[in-house]
């Protein structure tokens, strides 16, 4: 396939399987959904090619699927549909919602809906649809299947035109960052360990640690400083400095063809005497409509002389259509990946090897400025 192909059209065009419906083409109203290795992704903003080597499902794949059967009849009974296009992305998000949550609430089910628009029902025949499934025994049968997010690696050795150009759309258009990129030369690797997500009260919380080979009074103050922090990750622009401790900036990503640019701001504090930090804030793009919350606590564990343990806890709620990026095992990936990023670049920083880095070469830099304005980093 040409290399600037969506998967939608793909499906669509190429192997004729027209469930998968295409409204926005711009990844924002949900009605192209598919599952790409399990797991829900936009098909108008996945390019064809980075899905080489990927399980891909649509609608007609999950004839015989047990929850899909349920939720097909439940839909009905509860007039979940009237025009029917936007059904097959929300029968197919709402399979998903039901493979990661045993218990539902209609609020829930609505926040988790956010990133599919419906524009006949008002949603009250899709919730209940999908509360009525998550009573049922068959809705824990399902375990999620979360291999890793997005397309399989290897699309490249399937393209037959420059392989610059494909490399552009892999990057561009594909629900999958590239590999987390190198450190700076010299730099030690850092293990860095992430824990599940936990949900409470429509907020999400992360946890990371991770080792850095200095001692506590040489990390701290880079840690807390939030120039420096910003530093080490490309993407985030603050105004200035943080004035009595309050800071504002923006972030901007491009994700395939959407462009959102987030202002935000909020409040960073330090404490010396525990070495721990917060930053606390929240953020808003014009262009999509969307919105984030988010709270980073940080604090640094005197383990040796030599060495220094960075524990950081992220909890962070996102509304509006960019919501279906925030669901909590995608997030789970870009937060493991922007966190070794991160604490390569500080590692190498206080070893004296860190040179400024152009974020437009960072292969992944779109999706490190996307993740840092969702979560609130900078803020």
């Amino acid at each position: 396939v040409s290399p600037r192909m969506s998967l939608a059209d793909f499906l669509r065009d190429d192997i004729v399987l027209t469930g998968t419906h295409l409204g926005c083409e711009h990844g924002i109203c949900g009605a192209c959904t598919v599952l790409i290795d399990g797991q829900i992704s936009r098909s108008c903003i996945t390019y064809a090619v980075s899905c080489d080597g990927a399980t891909v499902e649509t609608i007609e794949g999950l004839d015989d699927d047990p929850v899909m059967a349920e939720l097909r009849r439940t839909f009905s009974e509860e007039h979940a549909l009237q025009c029917g296009y936007c059904t097959p992305g929300m029968l197919i998000t709402a399979r998903d919602i039901l493979s990661r949550h045993k218990t539902l609430t209609p609020a829930q089910i609505r926040h988790e809906l956010s990133g599919n628009l419906c524009r006949c029902t008002g949603y009250r025949g899709i919730v209940r649809a999908i509360a009525r499934v998550a009573e049922l025994p068959v809705a824990g049968d399902r375990q999620q299947n979360t291999p890793g997010f997005g397309p399989a690696p290897g699309a490249r050795a399937g393209v037959r035109q420059t392989e610059s150009v494909a490399a552009e759309a892999i990057i561009q258009g594909s629900t999958t960052p590239s590999a987390v990129d190198p450190a700076p030369a010299g730099s030690a690797d850092i293990t860095v360990s992430v824990s599940e997500a936990s949900q409470s009260d429509g907020w999400v919380t992360i946890a990371q640690t991770f080792t850095l080979p200095h001692p506590r009074t040489r990390v701290w103050p880079l840690l807390s400083n939030l120039e420096d922090v910003c530093a080490a990750l490309p993407g985030i622009e603050l105004d200035g400095p943080p004035v009595d401790g309050v800071v504002s900036g923006s972030a901007s990503i491009k994700l395939g063809p959407i462009r959102p640019v987030f202002a935000f701001s909020g409040s960073h504090a330090v404490d010396d005497r525990t070495y721990t930090s917060a930053i606390e804030g929240a953020g808003s793009d014009r262009r999509t409509h969307s919105r984030v919350k988010a709270r980073i606590q940080n604090r640094l564990i005197d383990i040796s002389e030599n060495d220094t343990r960075v524990e950081v806890e992220i909890t962070y709620t996102i509304a509006g259509p960019l919501a279906q990026f925030g669901r909590s095992g995608f997030v789970r990936n870009l937060v493991t990946r922007l966190a070794t990023v991160f604490a390569q670049n500080v590692n190498a920083t206080l070893s004296g090897e860190f040179a400024p880095i152009d974020p437009p070469r960072l292969s992944s830099s779109r999706w490190i400025k996307w993740l840092t304005s969702l979560l609130g980093i900078g803020r």
